[in-house]
């Protein structure tokens, strides 16, 4: 069953995207899903969020991991880790 949710991206991902959200349908169960879902649109998506980089993600600005379900009307966001000092 589809899905309406928001996607934003973060730091690096959005400018490789060239955008800094989007809202999509998706079929997606799960993060892990919806990135994959994402990363087969292609360039530029398959480079922002390609498995080999490191990625995190948060459901409506909670950090979870990518077995966390979506629901809909969710928030999802993607983006590099921090580091700080």
């Amino acid at each position: 069953m589809s899905k309406r949710v928001t996607v934003r991206y973060f730091a690096s991902v959005r400018e490789l995207l060239g955008k800094g959200s989007e809202t999509l349908e998706t079929v997606a169960p799960t993060l892990a899903d919806l990135r994959d879902e994402l990363i087969a649109r292609g360039a530029p998506y398959a480079e922002a969020l390609a498995r080999g980089k490191a990625v995190r993600m948060a459901i409506d600005q909670v950090m979870s991991a990518e077995t966390a379900p979506l629901a809909e009307g969710s928030e999802i966001a993607f983006f590099p880790p921090v580091t700080g000092g």
